[in-house]
């Protein structure tokens, strides 16, 4: 089974993250050769695979995984593993080893999006208007897959594996409010990685620097004053407002921007209006901003502002602006 390959050898990386340091290369190889067997074992990539399409049904958003962070703990009760919970709302924490240093974690994202599921199959999701359309159904069977394994190999650890399974991903700040609560205090290294459908199955990529960018949301209610569309002089128009505010903040990256450093400004939501011969007294725009170093993600925050600030002021409106920053 293709999906089975591809998750076996996701799970063999996490394997040799987790597999302590030995003075003995004849004895780390020898717990390396046990986890590639067990982990080749069909019923472990059968079980992995069950997993997936349970949790692919049943898709929830962020800060309401209630039945995905059940499910969770169902198995980790079933491997004998214990955990914390909840943790950030949804949150399962999950503890393998000796309990004591070096803490090791590895992370799996587990809500889903806001989305209708376009492709009819045996497993498609059965909650309408959801579905696990970023892969965060996989990165939580690799994550108990990955449980099952280091759990049988336990007494060969050397410090303690955290299992952290973290809730809204996509754009919840599921990661900060889990930080917030302290329980990763310890840990001295995490691992997370992400499926891809550019990676041929059965391969894992990875490169040196950065491959996740950190990412920030915002949000702007544009405030002018209504009117009928036939006299739009007696109007200050929202609308011709925001379209300025968008076209301006696509400049950011294509003008400001270092060509070698990677950035995107996406504007995604645009809300005005109900009628076609009535321009409406506000706008809401919304959107998405990122980058891959702290100076130019808060560099792109601040000049957004200030585009958003200074397109306004010469339409002579107003407008109410949050910014939400989530590293992921």
């Amino acid at each position: 089974m293709g999906l089975g390959n591809w998750l076996r050898s996701i799970f063999i990386l996490h394997m040799f993250v987790a597999t302590p340091s030995s003075s003995n290369p004849e004895r780390l190889a020898q717990i390396s050769a046990h986890f590639l067997d067990y982990a080749r074992e069909p019923e472990i990539s059968e079980w992995m695979v069950g997993i997936r399409r349970i949790i692919h049904e049943n898709p929830e958003l962020g800060f309401e995984e209630f039945e995905t962070s059940k499910l969770i703990r169902t198995e980790l009760d079933k491997m004998d593993i214990p955990y914390r919970f909840p943790v950030a709302v949804t949150g399962v924490v999950g503890f393998i080893g000796t309990g004591e240093p070096p803490f090791v974690a590895i992370r799996a994202d587990m809500d889903a999006l806001a989305m209708q599921e376009g492709v009819e199959w045996e497993h498609k999701s059965k909650i309408p208007g959801k579905m696990h359309a970023c892969g965060h159904d996989a990165h939580v069977a690799m994550l108990l897959g990955a449980s099952k394994m280091l759990q049988k190999h336990r007494h060969d650890l050397q410090g303690t594996v955290v299992l952290v399974f973290q809730p809204a991903e996509e754009g919840g700040g599921g990661a900060k409010k889990m930080l917030e609560t302290g329980i990763l205090e310890n840990i001295d290294a995490i691992f997370g990685l992400h499926v891809s459908p550019r990676v041929p199955i059965g391969s894992v990529a990875s490169r040196s620097g950065p491959v996740l960018a950190a990412c920030g949301f915002f949000n702007a209610v544009i405030s002018g004053k209504g009117g009928h569309a036939a006299l739009p002089q007696h109007s200050i128009d929202p609308i011709l407002a925001a379209s300025n505010v968008i076209v301006s903040l696509q400049q950011l990256v294509s003008r400001e921007a270092d060509p070698l450093e990677s950035q995107v400004v996406t504007v995604a939501k645009f809300k005005g209006g109900g009628a076609f011969n009535v321009i409406p007294d506000s706008v809401t725009i919304g959107g998405t901003f990122r980058a891959f170093s702290k100076e130019s993600f808060l560099q792109l925050k601040q000049r957004i502002e200030e585009v958003k600030w200074i397109k306004v002021i010469d339409f002579k409106l107003y407008i109410i602006m949050a910014l939400a920053l989530e590293n992921v």
